[in-house]
C-alpha cells in the first residue's frame, strides 16, 4: 500500500536570495515518495493586494504545512497572508531577512525585545540574505540574477541551507507522526551556520564565518544607498559596493567549500526515498 504524501505549500511573497531554491531543498534527487510540495508565488511585488491570490490558492491546497518566504515579513501582505494560514490552522514556518525581526519581536513594556510568535508558527530569520541594489540606474535583469546567484552560493557553502534543510526535516517527521513539533524561533547567525555546515576543516569554517559576516554587512550599504542616499553620485556607487561584497563572500563561500573537497572531508546530507536523511563524508562514500 503506497504511503500518503505529506503535503508541503511554499509561499513565495516577493523575493530574497534563498527563495528560488527552498521549495527544492527537501527533495533534491525528486524521488521522495513521501512528499509532495506545491509552490506559490506573486512574483516581485509584495503588497496586500499582490499576495492575496496566492495566498488563496495554497489555502486551497490545504497543505500540512506552509514555509512562508519574504523580504521583510513585517509588512502588510505577508502579515496579512500569515493571519489568513494562522486562522485555517495551518502550521507556518516563515523564511525571510533581517527585516523581519519586527515581525516577531515586540518591545515589553521595560522596553526589551521578546518573542511574539502565534502557537503552531516559526520563523528563520537569514541576515546574511542582504537587500539588493535596486537602484534603476545600477540594477538590471542580468545584475539582479548575479546578485541572487552570490547569496545562494553563500547561503549554500556557508552552511545556512543546512540548517534550514534540518529545522524543516525535524517539523515534518513530527507532523507526520501527528505528534506536536518544536518550530524555529531561528535568528542564523554565522556561528549557528557555521555549526550547521560540518566544517572538517577549521580554515573552511573560517572562511565560511568571513563569507557570512561580509554578506550581513551588504544591507547596511544597500540599504543607504536605496533608501537614505539622494545624490545619484554617492548612491550608484554605494550600490555597487554591496554587490561587489556579496561577490566577495561567494568567492571566500566557494573557497571554504573547495578546502573541504580537498581533504576528502565534505559533509553530505542527502534524502532517502522516504524522507529520512542520511550523511558521508568521503566522496566515494555510501551514504548512510
Amino acid at each position: 500500500m503506497s504511503q500518503v504524501a505529506f503535503k508541503l505549500g511554499v509561499l513565495k511573497l516577493g523575493c530574497i536570495g534563498a527563495a528560488p531554491l527552498l521549495d527544492l531543498l527537501l527533495d533534491e534527487r525528486a524521488d521522495r515518495d513521501d512528499l509532495e510540495v506545491r509552490a506559490y508565488t506573486c512574483g516581485a511585488k509584495l503588497d496586500a493586494a499582490s499576495c492575496a491570490d496566492p495566498t488563496r490558492e495554497i489555502l486551497a491546497y490545504r497543505p500540512q504545512l506552509v514555509l512562508l518566504v519574504s523580504p521583510n515579513a513585517s509588512l502588510a501582505g505577508p502579515t496579512n497572508s500569515r493571519k489568513l494560514l494562522g486562522e485555517a490552522g495551518i502550521p507556518i514556518i516563515t523564511l525571510s531577512d533581517g527585516p523581519s525581526k519586527k515581525a516577531f519581536f515586540k518591545k515589553n513594556d521595560e522596553g526589551k525585545q521578546v518573542k511574539q510568535v502565534p502557537p503552531g508558527q516559526g520563523f528563520m530569520i537569514f541576515p546574511a540574505d542582504s537587500m539588493i541594489g535596486a537602484r534603476r540606474e545600477f540594477l538590471d535583469p542580468t545584475e539582479m540574477s548575479l546578485f541572487n546567484a552570490d547569496v545562494i552560493k553563500v547561503l549554500a557553502a556557508s552552511g545556512v541551507l543546512r540548517l534550514v534543510q534540518t529545522e524543516l526535516d525535524s517539523v515534518i517527521e513530527a507532523l507526520k507522526a501527528g505528534t506536536t513539533p518544536t518550530y524555529p524561533n531561528v535568528t542564523v547567525t554565522p556561528e549557528k551556520a557555521v555549526a550547521a555546515g560540518g566544517f572538517g576543516n577549521p580554515y573552511a569554517a573560517a572562511k565560511a564565518y568571513a563569507a557570512l559576516s561580509i554578506a550581513e554587512a551588504v544591507s547596511a550599504v544597500t540599504t543607504d544607498g536605496c533608501f537614505k542616499e539622494q545624490d545619484p553620485q554617492r548612491y550608484i556607487p554605494m550600490v555597487a559596493a554591496g554587490h561587489e561584497m556579496m561577490r566577495m563572500a561567494a568567492r571566500l563561500a566557494d573557497e571554504a567549500r573547495e578546502l573541504e573537497k580537498g581533504a576528502n572531508s565534505l559533509l553530505r546530507t542527502p534524502h532517502g526515498a522516504d524522507g529520512s536523511v542520511r550523511s558521508k563524508r568521503g566522496l566515494a562514500d555510501k551514504p548512510e
